[in-house]
């Protein structure tokens, strides 16, 4: 294991070919790092196995080598580690912070108190299985696989963004209880990314801002597990000129397209650095990004990737 005072991560989804939007977060999580002197590391998330593809793992890798992107450490594969989040989940079982759910999210629609969509959970969750006795709890195992729910603590949850300033959410009133594990056996992603944060040592987190809303449930998790917890930076997402976030499915902003078109990478760097304060969207090379990265220069507000002007600034019309 490298040792280093900061060590950073990109933690991809290999559900499709990465767009322009991955990759900016995954250069300014390299570029922190770089610039600290510290360690950058991989992980990939693939529990969703349904969605995840080999070809997608393969493109990754070969987007972020062809940019120069390098890790430091053999990549931890969410998909080999159940074993590790059972032993948490068994750590908050004893201690009496997890209980199972029988709820669908039907089910859960229709008993909320909080309009829907108020967490990026959808409804609050209003508690329906937490005082289930033994009895009820075997009778509904019967005819239905439960769900693992997190008991919240009351009350604020405070912390700093690196670059969105203090942050606070009751994550109880918000959310509710969250679930830890699905009911069909996968750990959920906010029990499997504090663990694999914490077995990596990773002490700074750089992401997109749509995690923001998840960050106070893994504090609370990383507090009931014993853990420390990493310093955030969440950077705003880049969103099409539909004013939507980029999908995997738009191709004209896929990395592996560009590649293919035979832009050299520092063009594409120029263009990242420019949606990042970095730079003016000329080519530009990593050694020069990182000299002069600084967080105070990042943008506090969603970039507009419009096709024209990126076909543009690439020179591919």
């Amino acid at each position: 294991m490298v040792l280093a005072t900061m060590r950073g991560r990109f933690a991809p989804s290999p559900t499709g070919r990465m767009h322009l939007g991955n990759v900016r977060s995954a250069l300014l999580g390299w570029l922190q790092a770089r610039a600290a002197g510290g360690a950058f590391l991989l992980r990939i998330e693939d529990l969703d196995r349904a969605r995840c593809r080999p070809q997608f793992l393969q493109d990754l890798y070969e987007d972020l080598r062809w940019l120069g992107l390098d890790w430091d450490e053999t990549p931890l594969v969410q998909s080999e580690r159940d074993g590790v989040y059972r032993e948490a989940q068994a750590k908050l079982e004893r201690e009496g912070l997890i209980y199972p759910c029988f709820c669908t999210r039907t089910e859960i629609a229709r008993a909320a108190s909080a309009p829907h969509g108020l967490s990026d959970e959808g409804p609050r969750y209003p508690g329906t299985c937490a005082n289930l006795t033994a009895g009820q709890i075997s009778e509904r195992s019967r005819t239905r696989a439960p769900a693992y729910r997190f008991r919240a603590r009351p009350g604020e949850v405070r912390f700093v963004d690196a670059l969105m300033g203090p942050q606070v959410q009751d994550v109880q009133a918000l959310v509710g209880d969250f679930v830890v594990r699905r009911n069909d056996g996968v750990a959920s992603y906010q029990l499997a990314v504090v663990v694999d944060d914490a077995a990596s040592g990773i002490t700074h987190v750089l992401r997109g801002d749509d995690l923001l809303p998840s960050t106070p449930r893994q504090l609370q998790l990383y507090a009931a597990l014993g853990l420390g917890a990493p310093a955030f930076l969440h950077v705003p997402l880049v969103l099409g000129e539909d004013g939507k976030r980029l999908a995997k499915r738009d191709g004209a902003f896929a990395l592996a397209e560009l590649r293919a078109r035979g832009r050299p990478p520092e063009h594409v760097l120029g263009l990242l650095a420019a949606w990042s304060g970095l730079g003016d969207g000329g080519p530009v090379t990593l050694p020069a990004l990182v000299a002069r990265y600084r967080t105070d220069v990042l943008p506090r507000a969603p970039v507009v990737a419009r096709e024209a002007l990126l076909l543009d600034a690439l020179g591919l019309r």
